[in-house]
């Protein structure tokens, strides 16, 4: 019989937090007396099983500056598609196809599985996005869009989508800024979106499963549409600009 050292046990607790969420890319670990004594295990066991999360990439230690999470989970999708998806720019219909998968079982899945404290952490996560919407607060609103979108992520308990959500909205950041921004220059297109957030909020705190899906897939079919919009006008803005040139010249 195959004898579980304790500090496999520990580092597969951790792991477990690392995956759920409790524990993000860039968090410091508590010191190493503070989580022995939070995990009621020996300092050498806690450092025998935060070496093996080294060992696979999960934690780093910093020279004075104690053990980080890193951001592997994360990384390991996004740094071979980001060169892809700049050099292919028909990647980001694929990409939008596969939000479109994925933020609609989110939702789903979400409405079905949320505990008290994700509806909570939502309620919060809407509450920002709400407010930067009040304030007309354009760089707020990237933000809160993105925190509100994978506050519902973790809510549907599924690792998978947690850390995929977060590494699309990673990977495509400069493109949902690019939309955003053009958005926000359209009055009626910019309440449009407001109200898609609310709508999938509030068929997912209600726990209607199918609305909220609907909601999430009416929501990325109108941000694929509004994408083409931006994509086309950034290209009119371009070739204006050459034929200004051309004329100064």
């Amino acid at each position: 019989m195959e004898v579980v050292r304790l500090s496999d046990t520990i580092a597969s607790d951790l792991e477990k937090r690392i995956l759920e969420g409790s524990l993000r890319p860039g968090e410091r670990l508590p010191g190493e007396r503070e989580l022995a004594a939070e995990l009621g295990v020996s300092r050498p066991s806690l450092r025998e099983a935060l070496q093996k999360l080294a060992s696979k990439g999960l934690v780093r230690t910093r020279q004075g500056g104690g053990t980080v999470v890193t951001d592997r989970l994360q990384a390991g999708f996004i740094d071979p598609w980001r060169d892809m998806l700049s050099g292919h720019p028909g990647l980001q219909q694929d990409m939008l196809e596969f939000r479109f998968m994925l933020e609609a079982e989110a939702a789903r899945l979400a409405a079905e599985r949320a505990t008290a404290a994700d509806l909570e952490q939502g309620d919060a996560a809407h509450a920002v996005l709400e407010n930067a919407y009040d304030l007309d607060d354009l760089d707020a609103c990237v933000h809160a869009d993105v925190a509100f979108h994978q506050s519902i992520a973790e809510a549907s308990h599924n690792a998978l989508i947690a850390h995929l959500n977060a590494s699309l909205h990673r990977l495509v950041h400069d493109h949902v800024e690019r939309n955003l921004r053009y958005l926000h220059g359209h009055p009626a297109q910019w309440r449009a979106l407001r109200e898609q957030h609310r709508a999938i909020w509030q068929d997912l705190r209600a726990r209607h499963a199918a609305h909220a899906a609907d909601a999430a897939r009416r929501h990325i079919e109108f941000v694929r549409v509004t994408m083409e919009q931006t994509a086309r006008e950034v290209t009119r803005e371009l070739s204006a600009r050459r034929r200004a040139q051309t004329a100064g010249g």
